[in-house]
């Protein structure tokens, strides 16, 4: 039995404790609101996220990142993007520093990059390292309901022992060595996300929905190949999978998100209601620079955008890709 920290007390930071809970190891969960910790330790449940939902007396909750992570055998990060970077801060001033699973799906703030190069400039690029990403809403994770999901790591050793993380009951794992395309999938498909809101907000209809869905992976694809993942990666669960997911349930954050965006709300006002980080928002951003360095295609990027930054009304984006000429489909 490991003792494994989770940093971070959001939906998906508590869903997935429960399952690491669930898959036989011993779970302290980490947040930064030492009144959220203590309004959870005395409900035994997050009802700010998963309200419901009740925790077993197993679950230790602490506010304290340096003590949680100082008697860990291991750490899952399962925070917001913007985040992300200064929690991997605290794990890397361990005086041992365990080896890091991270859930966080998105970019670095500022520098654009994909988070393993942050967590290989902070920890190293021997330190033992993985990411879990896929198809996964938190409530349904949090009750057991089937999951699967993908552990990418740069070697399939690593990425199996860190599968054992969370592979148990309903929740099955699957390994990768694709560490790259896999993390291109997990961020862009919140951006595609949003744009099927906008699209099924403006009642497009379904026929529209599946042509941003299809022609979005196909922006995904050249995206994560540019950048060193493999077509199979982004056509499975990482890419493809959570794509659709996240594009078509309104559990999704960034599909809300779009929705409010074709009814007229402002991105604060929509972020507001939503009242959790939308990811989408700020990848939006990082994807466009990035599709722009690599030379890449992406006009449903490059249309989200506008929309977010440039004030572009929802309907008009839409209409600037239907305008777009006449090509071959698989041509880049």
């Amino acid at each position: 039995m490991r003792h494994i920290a989770v940093l971070g007390a959001g939906s998906y930071g508590t869903a997935l404790a429960l399952q690491v809970l669930r898959a036989g190891h011993r779970v302290t969960l980490w947040g930064r609101a030492l009144e959220h910790i203590a309004l959870m330790s005395e409900q035994r449940e997050n009802s700010r996220y998963l309200p419901g939902i009740v925790f077993p007396e197993s679950l230790a909750l602490d506010a304290d990142i340096d003590r949680v992570i100082a008697s860990a055998d291991g750490v899952v990060i399962a925070t917001p993007s913007h985040a992300f970077a200064s929690v991997l801060g605290a794990v890397a001033r361990a005086a041992s520093p365990p080896p890091v699973l991270w859930a966080t799906k998105g970019f670095d703030t500022g520098s654009g990059q994909l988070l393993h190069t942050v967590v290989e400039q902070q920890l190293g690029p021997a330190h033992p390292a993985a990411l879990a990403t896929g198809p996964s809403f938190a409530r349904e994770v949090a009750v057991g309901l089937p999951t699967a999901l993908t552990v990418a790591s740069r070697d399939l050793t690593t990425a199996h022992d860190f599968a054992t993380w969370l592979h148990a009951g309903a929740f099955r794992t699957y390994t990768s060595d694709d560490i790259v395309g896999a993390q291109v999938g997990g961020a862009l498909k919140n951006v595609l996300a949003i744009a099927a809101g906008i699209s099924d907000g403006l009642q497009y209809g379904a026929n529209a929905r599946a042509a941003l869905i299809t022609r979005g992976l196909a922006e995904l694809t050249r995206i994560g190949r540019a950048l060193g993942g493999r077509a199979d990666t982004l056509a499975g669960l990482t890419g493809l999978g959570d794509l659709l997911l996240t594009a078509t349930d309104d559990q999704s954050r960034n599909r809300r998100f779009g929705l409010a965006l074709a009814a007229g709300e402002s991105a604060e006002q929509a972020q507001a209601k939503i009242g959790q980080v939308v990811e989408g928002h700020s990848t939006a951003r990082e994807a466009r620079h990035l599709a722009i360095q690599l030379v890449v295609d992406a006009p449903i990027v490059e249309q989200v955008y506008a929309v977010l930054y440039e004030g572009r009304e929802p309907a008009d984006a839409v209409q600037r890709l239907l305008a777009r000429e006449v090509r071959a489909e698989g041509e880049l």
